[in-house]
Formats: structure tokens, C-alpha cells, sequence
């Protein structure tokens, strides 16, 4: 897939621009699919942020952004429908657009709906992660991001990119997501990391990364 990797969606115009490019075609031309899941999984998600992310009600832009067409792909559903019902609506979609909440189960239900072991085959779709919905193609989050336990009992994610990401790097509402503690978070990972802020995003083709970027970001090499 190509990814676009933020932490916050689409906040300016430079991030905007690279989705346009990774589409192909402008958004009004393009069928999305979000997948609200990673938002039941966090201490502090509830039904209302879900709510807000599907209709585009929330401060974090991605599911208002004038799409063709946008439906809901809620992953915890897939395994009791079958492959056969909802593989083509995978298929037939532009982009995913995924919600943020917890990254560990995201991946895990990834792999448990089939949705992880199809990514390989989705080579002109465009994943578009938000926060956690960015992590979780990481090998590894970090034991400072782990909040629900996966069954694996680590902080292993899918492992679709090399690199770990920190999120929201110096928020308002998030005092404790300072560069400092993201290098003290980088040191614990085998395998390179960024560390990346609301106006910043990394797009993934074909194994080439790059940061694109309004705001603030580092790069901590493994």
C-alpha cells in the first residue's frame, strides 16, 4: 500500500497535498473506506469519539475531507462475514481512512479480521493512520504507548514499515509528549523511530519515506 502516516489526519495544506498526490486524483474523485476500531481499544476511547471520527465531527480531519463516497469498515466484524463479502469492498476503495485509540489493538484485529495478511495485495490503495492508526504498521510501539495488553503480552505492531512513531510531539492537552521523552522512548527500540507533531506526516511508496511537514518532527536512527 502507499501510506500516509500522520498523527493528527489532514491538517494543512502541505500534508493535504501529499494525499492528493498518493491518490492519483483529487479527494472528490475518491471512494474511502474508514475503519473506526483502534478507537474502541484505548482507556480513553468511547462511543462518541467513534461517532465523531465517522461523521467528521472531530478536530482531527480525515472523514470530512469531501470524499465520492466514505463507508465504515469496523474490523471486529469482518471475521463473522466472511472474506467473500468484504474483501471487495477493500477492493473497490481508494483509501482507508484509520482512527486513532490503541495501535496494539488495531494490529491485532488487523490480523484476526484477514485485513493484514490482504495489505501485500493493495498495491495502488492509499492507507491514510491517524495517531494510533499510524503506529500500529510499526514493528514496535514502545512500552510507552502500550495500554491494552495484546496476546502476544510485547509491543509488537504488523510490521509494515521499519520505523516507530511518536505522536503528537509537544500537544497542548499532552504535556508529557515532549522531544526529550521521545528520545528516551527512541532508545528502547531496536529499529529507527520518529517522532512527529500534529503538523507533520510520512508518506511510505514502494520502501521510500518522506516527511512532509508544517511543524516539528526528528528522526532517531535505530
Amino acid at each position: 500500500m502507499k501510506l500516509l502516516l500522520t498523527a493528527a489526519g489532514i491538517t494543512n495544506a502541505s500534508i493535504q497535498g501529499a494525499l492528493v498526490r498518493l491518490l492519483g486524483k483529487p479527494i472528490a474523485e475518491s471512494d474511502a473506506l474508514c475503519v473506526p476500531t483502534a478507537g474502541y481499544g484505548h482507556p480513553m476511547g468511547n462511543p462518541a469519539g467513534v461517532w465523531r471520527f465517522i461523521s467528521g465531527q472531530s478536530r482531527l480531519p480525515m472523514c470530512d475531507l469531501g470524499w465520492k463516497s466514505l463507508g465504515v469498515l469496523e474490523l471486529t466484524a469482518l471475521p463473522s462475514i466472511g472474506a467473500e463479502r468484504w474483501v471487495p469492498w477493500v477492493q473497490e476503495a481508494d483509501v482507508l481512512l484509520v482512527n486513532g485509540g490503541d495501535a496494539l489493538y488495531l494490529a491485532h484485529w488487523m490480523r484476526q479480521s484477514g485485513l493484514a495478511d490482504l495489505l501485500p495485495s493493495l498495491s495502488e490503495k492509499v492507507w491514510v493512520g491517524l495517531s494510533a492508526g499510524s503506529m500500529a504498521m510499526a514493528p514496535r510501539i514502545g512500552e510507552y504507548f502500550v495500554e491494552w495488553t495484546a496476546p502476544t503480552g510485547d509491543d509488537s505492531a504488523l510490521g509494515v514499515v521499519d520505523f516507530s512513531i511518536f505522536p503528537h510531539v509537544d500537544h497542548v492537552d499532552l504535556p508529557e509528549n515532549t522531544m526529550a521523552q521521545a528520545e528516551k522512548w527512541a532508545a528502547g527500540l531496536p529499529n529507527p523511530a520518529y517522532a512527529i507533531d500534529d503538523d507533520t506526516a510520512i508518506t511510505v511508496v514502494d520502501g521510500a519515506v518522506e516527511v512532509v511537514s508544517e511543524g516539528k518532527w526528528r528522526h532517531f536512527p535505530a
